[in-house]
This record gives structure tokens, sequence and C-alpha cells, in this order.
């Protein structure tokens, strides 16, 4: 896939469902043994153990993940060579139940809006549910409480800045009638749904790259994995995504 190689060496879990989707799945976090193209490292999680997890090195990794059910895969945002200078910042607008498309998609353009405000070039993808994801890439430079820290405020600036459109609180009662701008998923092992992901639910639906033109045409859950197939010969909306200088300052 374009643009998915740098992906291959994150930290990440997934999702399996040996008998499709209507069967039982299962969420995968640490792996038994590590498969072809699949390698298991040692971290030291918060408690001061060391807990086996792995990362995908090659082509043949997905493949054996997926031959072993693997549907969706979830990744941390550093990669391993660099685990506690994470790379990649999540933003995952999720709207409170049956909120109308034009609102969610008023939302990604303010996260953009705050983003460029502070001179982070951001990129947009399909989360392959009801909501967006705007990822920002980084420089692995800060440390893994500045990243959280730093995301959380700007859900925050969103918050009070538009406060009867956006919540930075987690609590499901805060999003009566608003958007919540999830911002935990940047903390140190915390994932999100990669890019090129397929998402475990009927349709077969992916969290697909998309350009910001393509905003008020492609829905959340717009792209399913033929369409998919068909855009990975076009040109990638993502193609400069790993070539950016950002950092936090």
């Amino acid at each position: 896939m374009k643009g998915c190689q740098r992906f291959y060496i994150k930290i990440f879990d997934n999702t399996r469902c040996p008998k499709g989707v209507s069967g039982t799945c299962f969420y995968k976090k640490h792996p038994a043994s590590a498969g072809k193209g699949t390698v298991a490292t040692p971290i030291i999680n918060r408690k001061g153990k060391s807990e086996d997890y792995f990362y995908i090195e090659s082509k043949q990794g997905l493949i054996s993940e997926a031959q072993m059910g693997s549907l969706e895969f979830h990744t941390w945002g550093s990669n391993v060579d660099h685990l506690d200078k994470p790379d990649i910042m999540v933003f995952d607008l999720d709207p409170d139940e049956g909120m109308d498309l034009s609102t969610v998609r008023q939302g990604v353009m303010d996260v953009k809006e705050i983003l460029s405000e502070l001179s982070l070039k951001s990129y947009l993808k399909t989360s392959g549910g009801k909501g967006y994801h705007i990822l920002v890439p980084l420089q692995p430079s800060a440390s893994w409480d500045a990243f959280y820290e730093f995301s959380r405020l700007v859900a925050v600036v969103m918050e009070k800045k538009w406060p009867d459109r956006y919540t930075s609180n987690v609590r499901k009662a805060s999003r009566k009638g608003r958007i919540f701008i999830d911002w935990i998923r940047n903390g140190r092992g915390a994932t999100s749904i990669a890019p090129y992901s397929l998402r475990a639910r009927k349709g077969a639906k992916v969290s697909m790259p998309i350009s910001w033109d393509e905003l008020d045409t492609v829905a959340p859950d717009g792209i399913n994995m033929w369409d998919a197939l068909q855009r990975i010969d076009k040109e990638d909306p993502w193609k400069d995504f790993f070539q950016n200088n950002q950092r936090l300052k």
C-alpha cells in the first residue's frame, strides 16, 4: 500500500475475528509468539514490568495476521525506533448519537483551523465508523507527557471557543448534542485505528486517508474494502505525510 510502509514498525494491537464479523471477535494486545513478518519486543509498562508487544516489519506480516483472522489494526503513536518519542498525534471526532453529518464535518474543519493556527499541518482519514480522524505527523522529539498534554489542550481550546459544539470530557453525559474531541488516544500505550485498516463491522468499512477536498463527499463510513482497493491506484492524499519536519514547541 502506498503510504502504509512506515506504519509497519509501530507497536500494534488487533481485533481478530476467526469466523468473520458475524462470529466472536477478540482483542489481541500481546502475542503468544511472533509469526512470519512480525516481531515481539519487550516494553516496560507503567508498573515497571516488562511485557512483550509486537510490530509488523513487512507485507508478509500483514498477510500472516490476515490469515489468523485479524481484521482491525490499532497502532501506537510512536514506532519501535523511538518508543518514548511519539511521532503521530490523533484527534478522533466522536459525535453524539444522531448528530447531523454536516455538523461533524464542521467539527473537522474547526480542528484543522486550530492546528493551522499552531502552524501544524494535519491530515484527514475516515474512521470507518461515525466520525473522522485528524492526524498530525511530528518529528519524534517531545516526551509522551508533553505530547499528551498538548493534545489535551487543543481539545480544551476547542471546548472553550465553541462550548455548545465540543467537549474534551470523555464522559457520555458531556457529549449531549456535542462532539467529543478524543485526545486520550495520544497517551503512551494508547492506540488508534491504523490508516488503511478494515473495521470489524458489517460491510468491511475502511479507515481510509482522504484529501481535505473530499470531506464534503466522503462519509466517515463511506469507504469499503473495494473502494479502498481502487483508491490505492490513485494519487495518494498523504504522499508527503512522513516528509514533514514539524515539532512540538
